[in-house]
């Protein structure tokens, strides 16, 4: 019996449509990228398992895809070696594109121009349990720059969302914290240890509601004086400056506060002045990974479709270090090209041209008929429009209806007739209209 074909669980085949659709999104991103001057870089598949392990904390390390050492290598172990993953596997697939990134900076350091500025579009790898929305393998498309502290990198990288989301149609609101407020927020309410605990709790106000979060923050050790000295924070509302000046009042009495409340008051200034048109918000519940940002942090929602971030990122001030090379501060954000897709999906923003690779095909009704479709055709893609002709002889209901599945928009049909007349009878296959086009000028009426 023939084996049934399939693939692994949590992995995905593009279809023709559906890889142009992601090649448009891809090429549109990385157009933007290059326009800031990042260039691509590209890092294996695999990476030595000593790179990967303790980058992503326990949860993460359980999710490392391991690689089995090449050939028969465990064919002369003993069971307790096999048990033993390090002497059969030192290798894995990559997990992310930002320690792969750091490996790269620390091991080319002597050859790199800092501040270095890469763009990276390429798969990565997680042992997760699949389900809607969450792959085995997905892509990223990252863009960092690493080896300056300036602000300005903060403001480009604003910029970049907004050129990107703008190209594709998508209308967004970038929401930006500081990881320093955060910080000082905790630092203020005399609880600098449980800084991770009052964020989650802040992060879920919009869902459960001000009096269900201070339960949550008492039922994490917070005490009532605490709790209190919050709710300016946990009620904070207005513009941008407004909610600035508050924190500026609330987090007095904590420098690393205050700084973190003039780096954003610095982008907000610039991108004001640059007339950026994107939706920019202040938000404190904010607080993508914690223990990896160390400044800036932005998160990016869809305006007009119901879906989680579809892009984020923020600073960080020792990416390098866990490769021996410390005091590396950079900067980056991704963009994520699958819920990019969805989103496009969902509120029809791929253009049309997009749903077929051919613009126009030939029909082909005989041998004379045939060579002067082939001449015709060669012309056609000296031009540069994309075309071909039916590879056999066969009936035109026949080649019509291949012509029709393939979504293809533009017939031409040369028969006996139109060699005689020598125009071609071009056909619209969106509107069903037909015209009489003299050979000579085909191709400009088809360009």
């Amino acid at each position: 019996m023939a084996q049934k074909p399939s693939i692994p669980k949590g992995t995905r085949d593009f279809s023709p449509i559906e890889m142009m659709r992601r090649q448009y999104i891809f090429d549109t991103i990385k157009s933007v990228f290059r326009l800031y001057g990042f260039a691509p870089l590209e890092t294996p598949s695999m990476e030595n398992l000593s790179t990967l392990l303790g980058k992503y904390g326990d949860e993460g390390d359980k999710l490392l895809f391991k690689i089995l050492n090449s050939g028969d290598y465990a064919a002369n172990l003993s069971d307790e070696e096999v048990r033993n993953a390090s002497k059969i596997s030192e290798k894995g697939l990559r997990y992310d594109l930002t320690v792969p990134f750091a490996r790269y900076v620390v091991q080319h350091q002597n050859e790199l121009s800092f501040p270095f500025k890469r763009y990276q579009v390429q798969p990565v790898w997680r042992a997760d349990r699949p389900q809607k929305g969450r792959y085995r393998e997905f892509y990223q498309c990252d863009v960092d720059v690493i080896g300056t502290k300036s602000l300005l990198c903060e403001v480009e990288l604003i910029e970049i969302v907004e050129r990107v989301f703008k190209a594709l149609g998508i209308r967004v609101a970038l929401k930006m914290n500081n990881r320093k407020i955060l910080y000082g927020i905790a630092e203020v309410i005399g609880h600098a240890d449980k800084m991770m605990d009052i964020t989650v709790a802040i992060d879920k106000l919009d869902k459960i509601g001000l009096e269900n979060v201070k339960a949550e923050l008492a039922a994490r050790g917070l005490e009532a004086e605490a709790i209190e000295r919050l709710q300016p924070i946990l009620e904070l509302d207005g513009t941008n400056d407004q909610k600035l000046n508050t924190l500026r009042t609330v987090l007095a009495g904590s420098e690393t506060g205050l700084k973190g409340i003039e780096e954003v008051a610095t982008v907000l200034g610039h991108i004001e002045q640059l007339g950026v048109s994107l939706q920019v918000d202040v938000d404190l519940s904010l607080a993508r990974g914690l223990n990896y940002y160390t400044g800036a942090i932005f998160e990016v929602k869809a305006l007009d479709y119901q879906i989680g971030s579809i892009s984020g990122g923020g600073r960080y001030d020792d990416l390098t270090g866990i490769f021996g090379m410390p005091n590396m501060s950079g900067v980056g954000i991704s963009f994520g090209a699958d819920r990019i897709y969805d989103v496009m999906l969902g509120c029809d923003l791929f253009p049309a041209e997009l749903n077929c690779s051919t613009r126009v095909i030939f029909m082909n009704l005989g041998d004379q008929e045939q060579a002067a479709a082939l001449g015709l055709l060669r012309k056609l893609r000296d031009a540069g429009v994309p075309a071909e002709i039916y590879p056999e002889q066969a009936k035109m209901k026949k080649q019509m209806e291949y012509a029709n599945r393939r979504g293809i928009p533009c017939v031409v049909i040369i028969g006996s007739q139109e060699l005689e007349e020598q125009a071609a009878t071009v056909k619209n296959m969106v509107t069903g209209e037909q015209q009489k086009v003299a050979f000579a000028e085909l191709v400009a009426a088809l360009q």
